[in-house]
Parts: C-alpha cells; structure tokens; sequence
C-alpha cells in the first residue's frame, strides 16, 4: 500500500504546487505523475535490493523463472531506470512504457504470491490487481502526455 500512498501523495503535492506557484509543468496530471511514479518506483526499488524485502521477492518469482535472485536485481535496476528515465526530459514517455510493460510482467509474481501464500504478500489478490490497474493507468497517463 505504502507504493500507492507514495504515488497519490508526490503527485497531489507536486500538482498543487504547479497550481499555487502558476508553474504549468507541474500543473499537469502526465508530468506530475511522471514524478508521482519516479517517487514510487524510487520506493519499490529499494526492496530489491535490501533485507528481508529481497528474500521476500525472490520467493515470489515463479519458479519457471532461473535464477530468481538475479530476476529480482534485474527487475530492481529496472525500476531505478525506469525512475531516472522519468525525470530526463527527453524520456519520460518511453520510460513510461516500459514501466508499463516491466508492471505487466512482473504481475504473475504476485498473483503466485496471494495464492501460494509466498513471499511479500501486502494485499489481496483482488485488491492488488485493482492497485496494479491504478498503476498501470499512471504510467499510461505519462506516456500518452
């Protein structure tokens, strides 16, 4: 849940700001999002990196997948990319839409999660996957600006 927070929050705030301070980037939902999401991604990030969120997440990976330390670190620099590429001007569409596509991907693992009973296991199935489309629409938000 602390993703979702972290991404209503940096984005309403960012927002607001645009519209107290008449600053037109940040007065708009695709670039106050961008920061939303690289915020939140930041967050995500970090638990593939640090313990016992690591070891949480490899147990998640669907056990198809090699290597599932290595899945995991690559899906952890992806997202600290995906972040970085948010914040340069010239990519935040195109980090946009591999976040996009990296969120659809990396879905089977919670879905293993909630019905394994494995893993980091913060919600529901049903409530992940309504969060899953809330984060899916923001990066769909950002890269059709």
């Amino acid at each position: 849940m602390a993703p979702l927070l972290v991404l209503a929050v940096v984005t309403a705030l960012t927002r607001l700001l645009g519209w107290v301070t008449g600053n037109a980037w940040l007065d708009s939902w695709p670039h106050s999002t961008a920061l939303g999401l690289a915020a939140m991604f930041a967050l995500t990030a970090s638990a593939h990196f640090i313990q016992p969120k690591r070891d949480g997440l490899i147990a998640m990976v669907p056990t198809m997948f090699p290597n599932a330390a290595a899945m995991v670190t690559l899906t952890g620099v992806l997202e600290i990319a995906g972040a970085v590429g948010l914040l340069l001007p010239p990519f935040p569409r195109i980090a946009a839409v591999a976040l996009f596509l990296l969120l659809l991907i990396m879905f089977p693992a919670n879905v293993r999660a909630a019905r394994e009973d494995v893993g980091v296991k913060t919600m529901p199935l049903p409530l992940r996957a309504v969060v899953q489309v809330i984060f899916l629409g923001a990066t769909a938000l950002v890269a059709l600006g």
